[in-house]
């Protein structure tokens, strides 16, 4: 998956710090954080408008569900990391996802408890 951002290595640490994953290459503006599946590369785009989630006019574009063993505990830290806080689901009475912003304004989910992906094909 390619992310258009403002600032490429900015946000390919903060995945890097989100995800547990090294930022495994970087060419000019094209890091990629992560080896094997999942990758993430982040690709500079000079007139990124972030989305409006949940605003129709501003689509959310693309969104990340991060799977996690303790959700309070990511929360301090995607916060720390920059992220801001976007939504928590009214319709969730047991608080097992919750919505962020990255740095650059893309929707993200926290969601507890954690699964173990099954990697593409």
């Amino acid at each position: 998956m390619v992310i258009d951002c403002p600032d490429p290595r900015a946000l390919a640490d903060f995945y890097s710090e989100l995800l547990g994953l090294p930022v495994a290459q970087e060419e000019g503006e094209w890091p990629v954080v992560g080896q094997e599946w999942p990758r993430l590369a982040f690709q500079y785009a000079p007139d990124h408008q972030p989305p409006e989630w949940p605003a129709p006019e501003r689509p959310q574009q693309m969104h990340l569900d991060v799977w996690v063993e303790d959700i309070d505990t990511a929360e301090e830290m995607v916060l720390e990391l920059g992220a801001r806080q976007l939504a928590v689901a009214e319709d969730d009475p047991g608080n097992l996802f919750r919505v962020y912003a990255d740095p650059a304004g893309h929707p993200f989910c926290l969601e507890y408890p954690a699964r173990t992906p099954e990697p593409p094909g």
